[in-house]
C-alpha cells in the first residue's frame, strides 16, 4: 500500500491538475467552453475522492478538522439538495444542463476539491506552490485572451473571466506581501499587470464595481488597523485620491476628456444604471421578488430560476433588448439562491461567509493571522461578493473559491493540522477492501454520469454536422445514437434536434412524405419527453407546439384532415400551456396566431395578435406581425395601415419575404411622401437578395436622390462587383456624383 507521503503527493498533483480544466475548450461538444471543462473536472475529482477517502480511512489523524467553513459548505449542499427534491424539476436541479453544468451533482464535486485541499495543503510551502500555480494559470489565460484578441479567453464569458481574475489578483497580492523570494515577487507583479490588462479588456461592470470597492476597503482597513503611521498616511492619501478620481470621472462622464479616452469611456458606459443589461437584470430581480412569497423556505428548486422568470416576465424587457430574453439565472447570486433554494438555501450560503468573517476576525485578534493576510482576504471576498451581485458562479470561480476557503482554513487551523502520529489504523486487507468498494462505486458514477454524457454530447455534434452535410435523415440516425446512451443530460440533445427541425422546415422538402412524418413524429416524441421533466416549462411547451404545427401543415398539404387535427390540436394545447406558464412573453402569441392561421381561425389569430400588442405597444414586432397577417388574408386596408406603423417604428428588418417587400415597394411607389419607406424597404431587400444586381442599382439611385453621396457610391460599387459589365457605367455614375 502507498505511504502517507505518497498519498499526499498524489492528492496534491490532483489539485494542480484541476486547474487544467480552465484551459479546455472542446469544440466537438455542445457548449464547448462549459462541458469539456466540467466533465474533466468531475472525473478528476471523482478519482481524487477515491484516493482521499482511502487516505483518511487509513490515516485518520490526517482527516480535516472540524471547521465552520466546512459545515457551512455541507449545509449549503444539503439545502440545495433538499430544494431539488421538493422543486419543480429535479433533473435540472440535481444534474443541471449542459449550458451551465452547475447542478447539485457538480457542486458536490467542488466540495470534494475543497476537502482534498484542506487535507493535503498544510504548510506555507504547500500554499506557496498552490497559489503560484493558480496565478500562473490565470496569467496564461489572460495572455491567451490578449494575444488572440478574445476577451473571454478559454473561459467563454467575460463575466467569468473577470471573476476569475479578481481571485488571482488577490492571490498574487498575498504572495507579493508575504514572500521574500524575488522570483515569486516578480511573477506576482508581472501577473497583476497582465491580469489587470485582461480585466480591462473583459470590461464587466459588476467586476469593475467589485474590484474598485474592494480596493477602497483595502485602503480603509490599512488606515484603521495598521500601526505604521506612514502606511496610514499613504493609505489615506490613496483612498482620497481614489474617491476623488472616481467621482470626477463619473461627474464628467459626458465631457470630451472622458469620451475621448477609450478606457474611461468604456468604464463610464459599463457602469451605468441606464445600461440595457442592468435594466433587464432589474426586471429579472423583480420577478424573483414577486415569486418569493410562493416558495419562501425551499424555493422553486435549485437552478430553476427560468420558471420564475417566465411566470412573472415583464414585457418591458423588450424595450431594452430583443435578444437573450430567456434567463435561466437571476444574474445576482444572492437573488438566484434565495429564489431557487429559498430562505434555507440563502442562509446556508451566507453561513459560509459568516464563518470566513468569524475566523479571520478571531485569528487576527489572536495574532494567528498577519495584517496583510487579514486585509487582503477580506477585500477578496468583498470583491467576489459584490461582483456576484451582477452575475453567478461558474467552474472557474468555484475552483478559485475553494482554494480561497482552503487557504483560510489552513491559516486558522494551524495548531490542529500537525500530524500527531503516523500509525496505520487499518490493516492492508481492510484498506484494500475499502478501496475496492469505493472504486467500484466511483467507476459507476464516472461512467454513468460523465463518460456516457460525454459520448452523447459528441454524437449530438456529429448529428448536427450530418444534418448540414448529408441531410436530415442521416442526422436523425446520429441523434438516435446519441440518445441511445440514455443519459441524465439528454434533455439538451433532444432540444437541439427539435429546434433544428422546427427552424429548418425546408430540410423536409427533399424527403419522401412518409419518412418526413416519421422524422416529425420522432421530434414530437422528443419534445414530449422534455415536457415530462416539468410540464410548466414554457420554452419546452413552445418547442413542442412549433414542431407539432409543422407536422399539421404537412398533413394539411397532404389533404389528410384526420392527421392535421391530430397534430394541430396538440400544437394548440401546447402553445396554450406555454402561454399559461409565461402569460406576458409576447413572441409566444405570434406562434399561437400562426397555429390558428393554419387551422383557418383567422379572426382568432387577429385577436391573439391584438392582445399581444396591448402587452407592450412599443414592441413593434407585434404590430408588424399583425400587419402581415392582415395582408395574407386579404384585408389590405388594415394591413397597409399597420405596415406604415411597423416601418415607422423601425420594424422593416423583421420582413423575411422578398416578395412581400417588393409588393410594399410597388404600393408605396404610387404614393407621395413615402420616399423614406421605399428606401428602408430597398435596404432590407438588398440584405435578403444580396446577389441581385438590379436591387443594388436601384438602391444607389435612391441614395443619390436622398443626397447621401457616400452610400450611393458604396452601393454602386457593390453592383459593379457583382456584374463586371457595369464597371464603366458605375464609374460614370460616381463621376457625376462627385462633380
Amino acid at each position: 500500500m502507498l505511504s502517507q507521503k505518497s498519498y499526499l503527493t498524489i492528492l496534491k498533483i490532483g489539485v494542480y491538475l484541476s486547474f487544467l480544466s480552465i484551459f479546455l475548450v472542446c469544440k466537438s461538444l455542445l457548449f464547448p467552453y462549459i462541458t469539456g471543462k466540467q466533465i474533466y473536472f468531475n472525473i478528476l475529482t471523482e478519482i481524487l475522492f477515491i484516493i482521499w477517502l482511502l487516505f483518511i480511512v487509513k490515516y485518520p489523524e490526517s482527516r480535516p478538522k472540524k471547521s465552520l467553513i466546512t459545515i457551512g459548505l455541507f449545509f449549503f449542499l444539503a439545502s440545495i439538495f433538499l430544494s431539488s427534491i421538493f422543486g419543480v424539476d429535479f433533473n435540472l436541479s440535481f444534474w443541471g444542463d449542459i449550458e451551465r453544468m452547475l447542478g447539485v451533482f457538480h457542486i458536490a464535486h467542488f466540495l470534494i476539491l475543497y476537502l482534498v485541499i484542506i487535507t493535503v495543503f498544510r504548510t506555507k510551502n504547500d500554499w506557496r506552490g498552490l497559489l503560484t500555480a493558480s496565478i500562473s494559470v490565470a496569467i496564461a489565460i489572460s495572455l491567451y485572451g490578449l494575444i488572440k484578441h478574445i476577451s473571454y479567453s478559454t473561459i467563454g464569458n467575460t463575466a467569468y473571466v473577470s471573476g476569475y481574475i479578481i481571485f488571482n489578483i488577490y492571490f498574487a497580492l498575498i504572495l507579493l506581501l508575504s514572500e521574500k523570494n524575488w522570483g515569486i515577487k516578480s511573477l506576482c507583479i508581472a501577473g497583476i499587470a497582465i491580469m489587470l490588462w485582461a480585466f480591462k479588456i473583459a470590461n464587466t461592470s459588476g467586476a469593475y464595481v467589485g474590484l474598485g470597492t474592494s480596493i477602497a476597503v483595502l485602503f480603509f482597513l490599512y488606515i484603521i488597523f495598521s500601526k505604521n503611521k506612514k502606511i496610514k498616511i499613504i493609505s489615506l492619501t490613496f483612498l482620497i485620491a481614489l474617491i476623488v478620481m472616481i467621482g470626477t470621472i463619473f461627474a464628467n462622464k459626458k465631457s470630451d476628456f472622458v469620451k475621448n479616452n477609450r478606457y474611461l469611456n468604456s468604464i463610464t458606459h459599463s457602469i451605468s444604471f441606464n445600461k440595457p443589461t442592468f435594466q433587464t437584470r432589474l426586471i429579472s430581480w423583480k420577478t424573483a421578488a414577486e415569486d418569493f412569497i410562493y416558495h419562501p423556505i425551499l424555493g422553486t428548486g435549485y437552478g430553476n430560476f427560468a420558471i420564475i422568470f417566465d411566470k412573472h416576465f415583464d414585457p418591458k424587457f423588450y424595450n431594452y433588448t430583443r435578444s437573450e430574453t430567456y434567463f435561466d439565472r437571476a444574474h445576482n447570486n444572492l437573488i438566484d439562491i434565495a429564489s431557487t433554494s429559498g430562505t434555507l438555501g440563502l442562509l446556508a450560503y451566507l453561513s459560509i461567509f459568516v464563518a470566513v468573517s468569524y475566523y479571520l476576525i478571531k485569528n487576527f485578534k489572536n495574532k494567528n493571522i498577519d495584517l496583510n493576510n487579514f486585509i487582503l482576504l477580506i477585500c477578496l471576498f468583498v470583491a467576489y461578493f459584490i461582483q456576484n451581485l451582477a452575475v453567478f458562479d461558474s467552474l472557474v470561480t468555484y475552483i478559485s473559491l475553494m482554494v480561497a476557503l482552503g487557504y483560510i482554513y489552513c491559516l486558522t487551523h494551524k495548531k490542529t493540522t500537525e500530524e500527531k502520529n503516523k500509525k496505520e489504523i487499518l490493516t492492508s486487507s481492510l484498506a484494500g477492501y475499502v478501496l475496492l468498494m469505493t472504486l467500484i462505486l466511483i467507476l459507476i458514477v464516472t461512467y454513468q454520469f460523465n463518460i456516457k454524457p460525454l459520448k452523447m454530447l459528441q454524437q449530438t455534434i456529429n448529428g448536427h454536422i450530418a444534418i448540414n452535410r448529408e441531410g436530415l435523415a442521416a442526422g436523425i440516425e446520429a441523434y438516435k445514437k446519441a440518445l441511445s446512451y440514455n443519459t441524465i443530460l439528454d434533455r439538451d440533445s433532444r432540444a437541439t434536434l427539435v429546434r433544428l427541425i422546427s427552424s429548418n422546415e425546408s430540410y423536409l422538402n427533399n424527403i419522401e412524405q412518409g419518412k418526413a412524418f416519421d422524422i416529425l413524429d420522432y421530434g414530437i416524441e422528443l419534445a414530449k419527453k422534455n415536457i415530462q421533466y416539468n410540464p410548466k416549462d414554457s420554452l419546452a411547451q413552445m418547442q413542442f407546439a412549433l414542431i407539432a404545427n409543422i407536422a399539421a401543415q404537412r398533413a394539411q398539404s397532404a389533404q389528410n384532415t384526420e392527421k392535421f387535427y391530430y397534430y394541430s390540436d396538440q400544437a394548440l394545447t401546447a402553445i396554450d400551456q406555454s402561454i399559461k406558464a409565461s402569460p406576458r412573453r409576447i413572441p409566444i402569441y405570434f406562434h399561437k396566431a400562426q397555429i390558428q392561421l393554419t387551422r383557418g381561425e383567422n379572426d382568432q389569430a387577429i385577436s391573439t395578435l391584438k392582445y399581444a400588442i396591448t402587452l407592450n405597444e412599443d414592441y413593434y414586432d407585434s404590430t408588424c406581425q399583425l400587419a402581415q397577417v392582415y395582408l395574407s388574408i386579404g384585408q389590405n386596408d388594415e394591413g397597409f395601415k399597420l405596415i406604415d406603423k411597423c416601418i415607422d417604428m423601425g420594424g422593416v428588418n423583421l420582413f423575411q419575404s422578398p416578395g412581400l417587400i417588393k409588393n410594399l415597394i410597388s404600393h408605396y411607389a404610387g404614393q407621395n411622401n413615402e420616399f423614406k419607406k421605399i428606401l428602408k424597404l430597398y435596404e432590407r431587400l438588398s440584405v435578403l437578395e444580396a446577389k441581385n444586381v438590379k436591387i443594388w442599382i436601384d438602391l444607389a439611385k435612391l441614395y443619390e436622390q436622398a443626397g447621401d453621396k457616400d452610400k450611393a457610391i458604396q452601393t454602386a460599387r457593390k453592383a459593379s462587383a457583382l456584374d463586371k459589365s457595369l464597371e464603366k457605367s458605375v464609374e460614370q455614375f460616381i463621376e457625376k456624383l462627385e462633380k
